[in-house]
């Protein structure tokens, strides 16, 4: 064990640390641009007829689009310094994963934004700020899937522990490596998830006691009983 310690270099944890801070970038920028162009379509699926349908169309082809597919496509077709409306853009590696990353939160803001819009017209706000742990489950979703970005060079934290795990010549410590970084992911994650999750029932359990509570008061107010 002393010896595997041995081989991992001092700064190694600052480093996946770095690279986990570009993890949360990436899906911070994802989500950010995906409520821009999800309210649109969220606010389209409330309306019956041609708006509606185009909104679903939408809505449901942003939930096939794979994110591999999205990120290969940019990354060997569309050139990596982009002039648009006389500006000049370069595509970097973290955008591409970005942009790959946008169409699941589309879809995610289009559908949770939709029931939550449908909610405030039922005069049921509390119902209507479920949408709030429904979006930050959607944030760490996108951070898990941002690992992706390794695939294609870009320094996040899976980056920085497979470069590592190459300079290791037994395919044990590259293992245990491997666990290590699964493990300080998964807990950064899961404590991210068990939040929300308490968040969510907090809510929906606000939610269910207005539900009770408000027919009484009517009963109440119009009968002079309970």
């Amino acid at each position: 064990m002393n010896a595997f310690f041995a081989q991992l270099p001092p700064g190694l944890l600052l480093q996946v640390l770095a690279g986990m801070a570009v993890n949360l970038q990436i899906a911070c920028l994802a989500l950010v641009i995906g409520l821009a162009l999800g309210a649109p379509p969220a606010f389209g699926r409330l309306h019956q007829g041609v708006l509606g349908a185009i909104s679903a169309g939408i809505v449901g082809l942003m939930r096939a689009t794979p994110t591999f597919v999205v990120m290969f496509f940019l990354l060997n077709v569309i050139p990596p310094h982009i002039r648009l409306f006389g500006m000049s853009f370069t595509l970097s590696g973290t955008m591409i994963v970005v942009i790959s990353l946008v169409p699941y939160s589309v879809y995610y803001v289009a559908e949770s934004g939709a029931e939550s819009i449908k909610q405030l017209r039922l005069n049921s706000p509390l119902a209507a700020l479920l949408f709030l742990p429904n979006l930050a489950r959607a944030f760490f979703v996108l951070v898990m899937a941002s690992s992706s970005g390794a695939a294609i060079g870009v320094h996040e934290s899976i980056t920085t522990i497979l470069r590592q795990a190459e300079r290791m010549p037994v395919a044990g410590d590259r293992l245990a490596l491997f666990a290590m970084g699964a493990l300080l992911f998964g807990i950064t994650l899961q404590t991210g998830f068990v939040l929300v999750d308490l968040l969510r029932r907090y809510l929906a359990d606000l939610v269910t006691r207005r539900a009770t509570v408000i027919p009484m008061v009517d009963r109440k107010e119009l009968y002079g009983y309970e």
